[in-house]
């Protein structure tokens, strides 16, 4: 995937992010602009170039496979619930066993596996609500589960979201504006994900990780005072779900 982001040096002109899937850089050259050249032979002139280029566990030269330890088809060490691999004094956490490529979620793992051995219960982290945020221009951060991967698992849910320009921005002619979004599990209210897109966005995703972590419910949100004038009162003032995503059993018909 690219992404390529063009970007006006003028501040407050509108910026402008190109998502490219599946698409491959064979090369960049750097003029007054940078001149993009994509593998179907396509250009385009940027600003900014992020290239998700994606990633794999640096197994190969380990020798694991000769100690007894299982790996994946792309090199990620197969363990259990416990982090054992399939050598019993062998353990593994973290980027190598590909679960969730964060850091914080790796400490988190190698708690389990410190305590583990020395007699300690501990549970293990929770891989469906997981805050992470992008940190791009915009900023893109989230935490939980999204509505395709709720429905994937056969929860009824809800959407709500909201795209608009921050108040404090309304006086200048600076044009940024933010995404948010909430997925709520219909059958208790409870909060699943959050989302958003726009500045701030990873320091405000962080402390909704801590009431989604805790099981809140859309009606505490609903409750909840928001801070005025900020982008992040839009997470407590979202009161109608969006039509077209209320419930996947509106569409069966």
């Amino acid at each position: 995937m690219m992404t390529a982001a063009g970007f006006s040096p003028n501040k407050c002109a509108t910026r402008v992010i190109d998502l490219r899937f599946s698409s491959e850089i064979a090369r960049i050259d750097r003029e007054e602009r940078l001149q993009v050249t994509l593998d179907d032979g396509s250009r385009e002139s940027v600003d900014t170039v992020l290239f998700a280029t994606g990633r794999r566990p640096n197994t190969d030269t380990l020798g694991l496979e000769d100690l007894g330890v299982e790996l994946t088809a792309n090199g990620a060490i197969l363990v259990d619930q416990q982090y054992n691999t399939a050598v019993p004094s062998i353990y593994a956490v973290g980027d190598v066993i590909d679960r969730v490529m964060l850091t914080p979620m790796a400490l988190a793992e190698g708690t389990v596996v410190a305590r583990h051995l020395f007699g300690e219960a501990a549970a293990n982290p929770d891989y469906d609500i997981v805050p992470t945020c992008i940190f791009s221009q915009p900023e893109m951060a989230s935490v939980g589960m999204d509505e395709h991967d709720a429905r994937k698992r056969g929860l009824d849910v809800s959407v709500y979201k909201s795209d608009f320009r921050p108040l404090q921005y309304s006086l200048t002619n600076n044009p940024v504006r933010c995404f948010v979004k909430l997925v709520v599990d219909n059958s208790n209210e409870r909060v699943l994900g959050a989302f958003m897109v726009g500045p701030e966005a990873g320091e405000i995703m962080q402390g909704l990780a801590v009431a989604i972590t805790a099981g809140a419910a859309k009606a505490q949100f609903d409750a909840t005072l928001g801070i005025h004038p900020t982008a992040a009162e839009e997470f407590v003032t979202l009161r109608e779900p969006t039509e077209s995503e209320i419930s996947p059993r509106m569409h069966a018909n």
